[in-house]
């Protein structure tokens, strides 16, 4: 193997040794590397760009031009030559995707509509008989679901401001709850 130049080891890999392909990529992986670095900072682009060329060189090693001779026998045409056409094509279809990729539009969301007639109608006749429940239920029970749900106090809070025992609060808010439930069910 070390006696083959690179054409050689493409013909050979075109044959499917891969003995011959790992010398290929052992000799030429570094410089292709450096050239690619040299065009390229992104250092995942340059692994997949070597990756993609290695890749197509094993595909497609039977297509190499070296393997046609000229009258004299000898072998046009070089396989590293090649091989950097391979990488230098492969490197600009990796910068076009990703430039696709930039290029994908935002999604615009839609101004908020206003709300349906019938949502509408519906919320006031909600609001209506919610209204109509909330005047139906006795003052003190009223006042308890006002201070903890209205104004957010907690039980202990909203039984210092009415003045009537924690649990009672508790007792009043749970008895509103179960009104409102049935008055709107």
């Amino acid at each position: 193997m070390d006696a083959a130049d690179e054409g050689e080891l493409v013909r050979r890999v075109a044959r499917g040794d891969r003995r011959a392909f790992d010398e290929l990529y052992r000799r030429t992986a570094p410089w292709l590397e450096v050239r690619l670095r040299r065009r390229c900072a992104d250092q995942d682009i340059v692994a997949e760009v070597l990756q993609d060329t290695f890749l197509a060189v094993w595909r497609a090693a039977g297509s190499f031009a070296g393997t046609r001779t000229s009258g004299s026998g000898v072998a046009q045409g070089s396989a590293v030559g090649w091989l950097w056409t391979i990488a230098a094509h492969r490197l600009v279809d990796a910068f076009r995707r990703r430039a696709r990729k930039a290029q994908v539009p935002q999604v615009e969301l839609m101004p908020a509509t206003a709300p349906a007639a019938e949502d509408e109608v519906m919320a006031a006749r909600i609001g209506q008989e919610l209204e109509q429940a909330l005047l139906a239920l006795p003052s003190e029970v009223r006042a308890a679901l006002r201070a903890t749900v209205l104004d957010g106090l907690s039980p202990r809070e909203a039984s210092v401001l009415l003045g009537v025992p924690e649990n009672t609060v508790k007792s009043r808010v749970r008895r509103a709850r179960i009104v409102l439930r049935e008055a709107l069910s």
